[in-house]
């Protein structure tokens, strides 16, 4: 790697580009905005889902268990998000911290890689809240064909829609977007809490009973879709035991994606210092505190090895003679992913354009409405891309690149804690990861694992993603960026010598 790419931004340089006009964005979140924020985009479907397919399948009751766990490794994570965006409140989130101790070329390429995060989790997040749309109008007996709503469209209007309406609320401002957002996230949450509570009646004792069923062998995949653990030292997981408590972990992990959103919003808040940690660890801590609820309840209602894999929830309550709540809960899964495509959206806009705004990509895009005050240009182009994922691409096949773009990044995240604070101890930290190097090093250790467990295709598909990222950069980003245009070149050298004496 030559010199050029381990070109690093101080976050002093970082910190002044937010106080140029035409790049300026509005400072209108609190704390609460930004944890409600964060349960928009963490509670979507996996909770009326994950919860009873996990317990029938990998863990039975004990997938409470599971979901703690997998809450506590988050959370590691979630500490080292909070020093960044904390010290570092500037949009681009994992990009930003990446710039500031990395260097230039593993900032883009963690930019690049949220593309797969973001962009591509809106998209099918979107094709998901088409489904969940026709399935509701299906109860109400005036479902959509099939061929422009849900999974097998041939063109998804539903999903083209929501992605364009959530896209017309972000650019009208961060205000607004917080306030939408607010409310969606209040009827998801109101059903939710009605699950636990009316559930919480109908739950019996015996259906706890083995709260750890016995371990079994679990199916060994082979091939492209085998686990990459498994292809590379011959691990196959169980099922049930303790075994099965550590792979339900593995799985339900991914219901807690989305907390690393909150510190793209850095910029547009009003005290960072403060609220930022409370927002990123606020908002995971009430997730898991729902998702351990609703697992207790659907686990008590009906037995494990009777739950349905496709409607857990649902089908549990019809167990019991309550069908009509099952509407209720299509209606809180309907709500959920609304906020989940908004909040997406809103990630890849502000990445996308602190990458721009440091010229790694064309800078016109960085330019700020002067009336709402936001990042206007990125946010249409991100919403138009995303409307025409989701109408047109079939996306199943590539949801998994999600969850490892998402690991990836939390890998380097945790570890650019370690080296921000070798190389610049003298910074104010309103907020301080604990026990560090550990902590990270044990962050980024249980992350990778946790890649490990994705099958091989999806790794062969992200190198190929990461290598086309490596060509653009290399043909566009490097000769383009801040550090080879005059003027900011100077800066920035300047900058980067007062960094190192």
């Amino acid at each position: 790697m030559t010199a050029g790419t381990r070109r690093v931004k101080s976050v002093e340089d970082s910190i002044k580009d937010t106080d140029h006009p035409e790049h300026r964005l509005k400072k209108h979140l609190s704390a609460l905005d930004l944890t409600v924020f964060g349960v928009g985009v963490i509670i979507g479907t996996g909770i009326f889902v994950l919860t009873g397919e996990v317990a029938k399948t990998t863990a039975g009751p004990a997938v409470a268990i599971s979901f703690v766990i997998a809450g506590v490794v988050c959370g590691l994570a979630a500490l080292c998000y909070a020093e960044f965006a904390s010290t570092v409140p500037v949009a681009g989130s994992a990009y930003t911290f990446s710039y500031a101790t990395l260097g230039e070329f593993v900032a883009w390429i963690i930019g690049w890689d949220l593309v797969l995060e973001l962009a591509l989790g809106a998209a099918t997040v979107s094709v998901g809240w088409s489904g969940y749309l026709n399935q509701l109008l299906g109860d109400l007996g005036i479902p959509l064909p099939t061929s422009i709503a849900g999974e097998e469209a041939t063109v998804n209007i539903p999903a083209i829609l929501i992605a364009l309406l959530m896209t017309g609320v972000l650019i009208l401002g961060i205000k607004l977007s917080s306030r939408v957002t607010s409310v969606i996230v209040a009827i998801k949450v109101a059903i939710v809490l009605l699950v636990i509570v009316v559930g919480v009646f109908y739950v019996k004792a015996a259906n706890y009973t083995p709260f750890v069923p016995p371990s079994e062998a679990g199916e060994s995949a082979s091939g492209w879709t085998a686990p990459l653990i498994q292809t590379l030292f011959g691990f196959t997981p169980s099922t049930f035991g303790v075994g099965g408590i550590l792979a339900g972990a593995a799985i339900v992990f991914f219901a807690f994606i989305g907390f690393d959103i909150v510190a793209t919003a850095a910029e547009e808040t009003k005290n960072p210092a403060r609220d930022m940690p409370r927002g990123i660890i606020g908002s995971l801590a009430v997730c898991t505190a729902l998702y351990v609820a609703v697992s207790l309840v659907v686990v008590g209602m009906q037995r494990y090895t009777e739950l349905s894999s496709e409607a857990p929830l649902a089908d549990a309550f019809r167990s019991v003679g309550l069908p009509f709540l099952s509407g209720a809960i299509s209606v809180g899964a309907l709500a959920g992913l609304t906020s989940v495509v908004m909040i997406l959206l809103l990630g890849q806009s502000r990445v996308l354009f602190a990458m721009s705004r440091d010229r790694l990509l064309p800078p016109s895009l960085a330019k700020v409405h002067p009336r709402y005050g936001t990042p206007y240009a990125i946010t249409l182009i991100t919403g138009g891309v995303v409307a025409l994922l989701a109408g047109f691409v079939p996306l199943s096949t590539l949801a998994e690149l999600v969850n490892i773009g998402t690991l990836f990044a939390f890998v380097l995240v945790s570890l650019a804690v370690i080296i921000l604070r070798r190389t610049r101890p003298d910074l104010p930290r309103s907020f301080r990861v604990p026990w560090v190097p550990l902590l990270p090093v044990v962050s980024a250790l249980a992350c990778f694992y946790l890649m490990l467990n994705l099958p091989a295709e999806t790794w062969l598909r992200f190198a190929v993603w990461m290598l086309l990222g490596v060509v653009l950069y290399f043909s566009y980003g490097r000769r383009r960026s801040r550090f080879t245009t005059p003027g900011d070149r100077e800066d920035a050298a300047a900058a980067n010598a007062a960094r190192r004496g």
